[in-house]
């Protein structure tokens, strides 16, 4: 497998735009030599390096879920693509403030630690 960098154009409504920009922007850098060296200091092998970082990775966003639960982040969705359909500056303004408010109660349990 090639570790390509990303360097591509894209239409501003692209509803990928943004993931595409953050891909661009940290496949700059070859992070082999990073995973080289932890593999010197460890012994572990570079592949097995790299498939823990993209599993791990890869698993952050259901392990997201996990805690939130399902139904909430369907409701974080819901409240997102309600301001989008509206458009409005207060409808964004008011999605804001309720995902403040649910992310607020998420880090409860952070706050008592």
């Amino acid at each position: 497998m090639e570790l390509h960098r990303y360097a591509d154009t894209w239409d501003p409504d692209d509803r990928d735009a943004n993931f595409k920009a953050e891909v661009a922007q940290w496949t700059v850098q070859d992070p082999l030599p990073t995973f080289e060296q932890l593999s010197a200091n460890t012994g572990i092998p570079v592949g097995a390096l790299v498939r823990y970082a993209l599993v791990k990775w890869a698993s952050e966003g259901h392990e997201m879920i996990m805690h939130a639960g399902p139904r909430m982040v369907r409701r974080m969705g819901a409240i997102c693509e309600e301001a989008e359909s509206d458009g409005s500056v207060d409808a964004k303004l008011s999605a804001y403030e309720a995902l403040r408010d649910i992310v607020s109660w998420l880090t409860v349990p952070l706050d008592a630690e």
